[in-house]
């Protein structure tokens, strides 16, 4: 029979390559979108290598138009799953950053969501089975430091939760990953200074993406559309549903002194 295939955006490093790893171990085969075509193709040789699977690659800025287009064509044709991962933060004040900046994060963060996830959803539907797993963040639960990229996860958060209700009972799953703090490339790729965080507040890669994985494993009814990965995080979100939001602002302010992001 032929193995099921997994799309993932954003695989090249972090929650991304983590994903692809143990997509190919489970026995998928694998669509990496990513701008970086060297990465993409010396991961797509070690996982063939490794896991035996079939790796496509598509090299693709999803902050373009076109390049959305490709991805989301390639999605028409089928996949079992499909992992919303490439997103990125940018440091500095909302009113001083270049408005291009602030423009592409939204189309990777949220536009892209939006037009893969749409085309993804017909095949899937007709199969009566599927996954689509859209990696958003705490910073979408929570008023944040941050203005712009908070938004956009709040975004994913609300789509994602919108679908899964509307999809109950068609084998159709979708899911919100809302990671804390990660140990990847995120921070440093946007800028953000993240010295002196407390080391409880830090996850591994491979803790969040079993998590994930169990969590999907187990809702079988799609009723636990939002994932939060560590007890530190769910403990915070909960938290931060019980007291007024005015409180919750005030202590993410403490927490993001120092850490200036759009």
């Amino acid at each position: 029979m032929p193995r099921p295939v997994a799309l993932i955006t954003g695989p090249t490093s972090g929650l991304g390559e983590g994903f692809a790893r143990r997509y190919a171990v489970d026995g998928y085969d694998l669509v990496l979108v990513a701008r970086d075509v060297e990465r993409l193709q010396r991961l797509a040789a070690e996982l063939h290598d490794e896991a035996g699977a079939q790796i496509e690659v598509i090299p693709a800025d999803l902050a373009v138009a076109a390049d959305r287009a490709k991805v989301a064509e390639r999605l028409g044709a089928g996949v079992q799953v499909l992992v919303n991962n490439a997103g990125f933060g940018t440091a500095g004040e909302f009113w001083s950053a270049d408005l291009d900046v602030l423009q592409a994060q939204l189309d990777v963060n949220v536009t892209a969501v939006l037009q893969l996830t749409h085309a993804a959803l017909p095949p899937m539907l007709a199969a009566g089975a599927g996954t689509v797993l859209n990696v958003a963040s705490v910073a979408g639960l929570l008023p944040g430091r941050g203005s712009t990229y908070s938004a956009s996860k709040a975004w994913v958060v609300s789509f994602s939760e919108g679908l899964a209700n509307g999809l109950g009972g068609t084998g159709v799953g979708v899911y919100a990953l809302c990671p804390g703090f990660v140990h990847t490339e995120f921070h440093e790729r946007a800028g953000i200074e993240m010295a002196g965080t407390a080391s409880f507040l830090w996850l591994e890669v491979d803790d969040v993406v079993r998590d994930t994985m169990v969590h999907v494993g187990k809702d079988t009814k799609n009723n636990r559309p939002v994932i939060i990965p560590g007890l530190q995080y769910k403990a915070l979100t909960t938290g931060g549903r019980l007291v007024p939001r005015s409180v919750v602002r005030a202590l993410t302010r403490v927490v993001g002194k120092g850490r200036g992001r759009t």
